[in-house]
């Protein structure tokens, strides 16, 4: 009588299954052409800062210069700009 309760069972959730899975759609690919889009790493904000060829990581105002160095309020290494601007900086 157990064997009996377990293999109608069993026979109900195959045909559950197959029933269900049937009318499934075939998976769509996606046939669109993806573009990345280039950009030229332009300063994030006004002020020398900003716009120097190298500027300090943490923007300290004044900070900035044409020839790397170190930032003359908090002491770090200037970075190349457009370096830190194609890194993901962003404001």
């Amino acid at each position: 009588m157990r064997f009996t309760h377990y293999f109608i069972a069993c026979l109900f959730l195959l045909s559950f299954a197959i029933v269900s899975c049937s009318d499934a759609p075939a998976a769509e690919t996606d046939t669109t052409e993806t573009t990345t889009e280039t950009t030229t790493a332009a300063p994030h904000g006004k002020g020398k800062e900003y716009t120097s060829a190298y500027v300090c990581p943490m923007h300290c105002e004044g900070s900035g210069s044409d020839t790397a160095g170190e930032c003359p309020v908090c002491g770090m290494a200037y970075v190349d700009q457009e370096e830190h601007v194609k890194n993901g900086h962003s404001h």
